[in-house]
């Protein structure tokens, strides 16, 4: 027999023993196992972490954040609260670093809102957050749509939504309060991050990045822009003004405080209305012997 007719009687033999073993296919992960019901409502866990862009988790500090969950498909809401929490570990969120996969809100505990579902099948959904719920004239919103699939949980980070901007106050003079034409006032305003962290020179949030400044307006137009100074001793920026004559002003002034961080597109606005009267008269003394 030559050694070409032993080698394919060889190989038609291996043939026909490997066709007739059982298949060894390997499974694919998370294949389901046979007793699962695969027809009943199984329960999904998702976690949701709204967060201030470049800041902090929206804790109880600045009034946290609503958040809202609606089907796509049908429009009903689904689940909706408010975000529970603390505003994290600034050392670990602002100055640890990590690697893409690692989570960034969740090693340490940080305001989060959960919602569990009983899902049929995978729901489109569209999860909303509304916040600082504290500071409604600074407050942002955002949205994204993400899938739901039966029984796989979003834990870790979950979810996280970043809102844009700052919280911006014009702490004096109060709002409202009458100005008296000529006077030299100071104008002082604090700026926060959307979590509640102070802006400030060397900070994580560093002012010197930031563009602050100050507009005295009378009506729609800008009358003088002011040049913020940063006061260590109150943490807030303060620049002077003088109060211009009721004549110029018979609707009073505005005063706006403006924040503007164009890289890293976090802008934020604080402003209020003044009634301005008329000089300050010095009344001459009263003549008792009259």
């Amino acid at each position: 027999m030559s050694l070409a007719i032993a080698t394919a009687r060889l190989l038609l033999l291996c043939c026909t023993v490997m066709m007739s073993l059982p298949c060894l296919a390997i499974p694919a992960d998370g294949e389901p196992p046979s007793n699962l019901r695969l027809n009943d409502p199984q329960p999904t866990t998702i976690l949701v972490r709204v967060v201030g862009h470049g800041a902090m988790v929206l804790g109880r500090e600045v009034g946290s954040a609503r958040v809202t969950i609606t089907d796509v498909a049908t429009k009903q809401i689904l689940a909706t609260g408010i975000q529970q929490g603390e505003a994290g570990d600034q050392n670990q969120i602002m100055r640890t670093p990590r690697l893409m996969e690692e989570p960034h809100y969740s090693s340490l505990p940080a305001a989060t809102f959960t919602a569990t579902f009983d899902l049929l099948h995978p729901t489109l959904v569209e999860v909303t957050a509304e916040g600082p719920l504290a500071y409604p004239a600074s407050s942002q919103r955002a949205s994204t749509t993400v899938w739901l699939v039966p029984g796989q949980d979003m834990t870790n980070d979950g979810i996280v939504l970043h809102l844009y901007g700052y919280i911006v106050q014009i702490e004096y003079p109060q709002s409202g309060e009458p100005l008296i034409a000529k006077d030299d006032v100071i104008l002082r305003a604090v700026v926060r991050t959307l979590s509640g962290g102070l802006i400030r020179p060397h900070g994580d949030w560093d002012s010197r990045k930031i563009h602050i400044y100050g507009e005295l307006m009378i009506g729609e137009r800008v009358l003088e822009r002011l040049q913020l100074f940063y006061n260590n001793e109150r943490s807030s920026f303060e620049a002077p003004f003088f109060v211009p004559l009721p004549e110029d002003a018979p609707d009073g002034i505005t005063l706006r405080v403006i924040a503007a961080d164009s890289a890293s597109g976090n802008f934020g606005m604080g402003q209020a209305r003044y009634p301005v009267l008329s000089e300050r008269l010095h009344p001459h003394p009263r003549n008792e012997a009259r």
